[in-house]
């Protein structure tokens, strides 16, 4: 079964360039999590993986970690969610915008392989 979380929200530093690495910027993440079915049959929270408590996880991993390159932040979340219990894949993209003129946004996808 896929779990998938989209549209995380993070402001944090992120960026190689001088300003960037002063001011935050958001970034959008989005997370595709394999997961067990336990759930579909129990209904039971437990059996699940809590994505109220991934998300805030992903994104206090992204403050802390203030990454230069978009690459780097795809890595960060998918390291998060496959710590998490009940995670058996991830693919993880991130979205940048507005930091080149004439670039609406740009985005990686990272998946360990």
């Amino acid at each position: 079964m896929k779990l998938y979380l989209n549209g995380i929200e993070v402001e944090c530093i992120i960026g190689d360039l001088p300003d960037e690495r002063i001011y935050p910027q958001t970034l959008e993440v989005d997370v595709a999590l394999v997961i067990s079915d336990t759930a579909a049959h129990t209904d039971a929270l437990e059996d699940t993986v809590d994505y109220a408590s991934l998300t805030e996880c992903v994104r206090e991993a992204l403050i802390a970690a203030k990454c230069k390159m978009i690459e780097r932040a795809a890595k960060v979340v998918h390291e998060v969610c496959l710590s998490t219990d009940g995670v058996k894949e991830a693919r993880v993209r991130v979205k940048k915008s507005g930091s080149v003129p004439f670039l609406r946004s740009a985005e990686v996808e990272y998946s360990g392989e």
